[in-house]
């Protein structure tokens, strides 16, 4: 133990032990997107009695792969009057600050990279950021096509996020924390401490997770809510102008985005890793229990991108009116008087930390 303690006082150790964490964080976030995008592919064709990706690998597995494979070899065309520097800045920017967002996202007991107090305040200013790269992306291209595009998706992500922050204060609320692991452990003892389901407040948490879920889609640009990229009307938005590496960056940061926000709703209102039947005091506190927490967390990621997969199979688009009056109309009264009843229930019980 002291030989440990010894290590992590050296700086560079500490240093390398934070980047192995941060591969060993991304390497898995990668290849979990490969096999969801399958899973989505497969929903979607199972809807319309298709049979989906089923030639690359058995069962189609690798179809993900192959994609990848085909964007990093085709050619990398720039519209003559673009902006190069911000054209290639867009679609690094848009991954690289939906990667960062990983860093706050407590995996399992003691599986994250940062366990920042301030969690929920930095995922909210970090997927904030987001709209940047598209906003980027559209301007950047010298097109009207991509200008439309993000200049929907920059009205969008922004009204959808005001209804997302009233939905995080609730929580904070309950749990008195902003730290995500404390939020999750408040949570611990079996589905019914679940904030979506506690008994106490399951008549504002409730709706509130179905408020959280559609903001989600609308905020990651996710049928019905796919306005900005409307390929009936803006043929693919934003991402017109873009071919091979550069598009494959922007739709990876598309997809981390929203694999973010699957985690972010089994954490805030689905328990994050705690088990459903509670903990049955099987195994000891350590790496097997660390383990069967991730694998709860995991399958309970796969259940709300399950989720996102459906609602994408079944409903149609909304019209851009219909989708701002949602927004500014509907969630947000709703999410502010949910704030204030259990502000005054948070001021007579207390919160789960207190």
């Amino acid at each position: 133990m002291n030989q440990f303690l010894a290590w992590t006082d050296n700086p560079i150790l500490l240093v390398l032990l934070s980047l192995g964490q941060i591969l060993a964080v991304t390497v898995v976030l990668l290849l979990s997107i490969a096999f969801l995008l399958y899973f989505d592919r497969k929903v979607l064709a199972g809807t319309m009695l298709r049979k989906g990706p089923n030639v690359v690998g058995p069962f189609g597995l690798l179809q993900s792969f192959a994609d990848f494979g085909k964007f990093v070899l085709k050619e990398i065309i720039v519209p003559a009057g673009a902006n190069k520097t911000v054209f290639f800045i867009a679609p690094i920017l848009s991954t690289v600050l939906s990667l960062i967002c990983w860093a706050v996202i407590p995996i399992a007991p003691g599986w994250v990279v940062s366990d920042l107090n301030v969690g929920v305040l930095y995922l909210l200013a970090m997927s904030s950021l987001g709209v940047y790269g598209v906003i980027m992306a559209g301007w950047a291209s010298n097109s009207k096509y991509p200008f439309l595009g993000g200049l929907r998706s920059a009205a969008q992500m922004v009204s959808y996020e005001v209804s997302i922050g009233f939905v995080l204060v609730t929580v904070i609320l309950l749990a008195g924390s902003m730290n995500l692991t404390t939020i999750v452990e408040t949570q611990a003892g079996g589905f019914w401490n679940w904030y979506a389901f506690k008994p106490q407040t399951i008549i504002v948490m409730f709706p509130m997770l179905v408020i959280f879920f559609i903001s989600a889609l609308a905020e990651t640009n996710r049928p019905p809510f796919d306005l900005p990229e409307a390929e009936s009307e803006l043929v693919a938005g934003y991402q017109v102008e873009y071919s091979g590496t550069p598009f494959l960056l922007m739709y990876l940061g598309e997809q981390i985005a929203i694999t973010l926000m699957c985690a972010m709703t089994a954490i805030l209102f689905l328990g994050g890793w705690n088990s459903p039947i509670g903990d049955l005091g099987i195994f000891e506190p350590g790496t097997i229990e660390s383990l069967i927490g991730a694998l709860w967390f995991a399958a309970k990621i796969i259940f709300v991108f399950f989720m996102f997969a459906f609602v994408r199979a079944l409903v149609p688009r909304y019209r851009y009116d219909q989708l701002m009056r949602l927004g500014w109309k509907i969630f947000l009264p709703t999410s502010l008087v949910a704030v204030l009843i259990i502000g005054g229930y948070v001021a007579y019980f207390g919160s789960a930390a207190s």
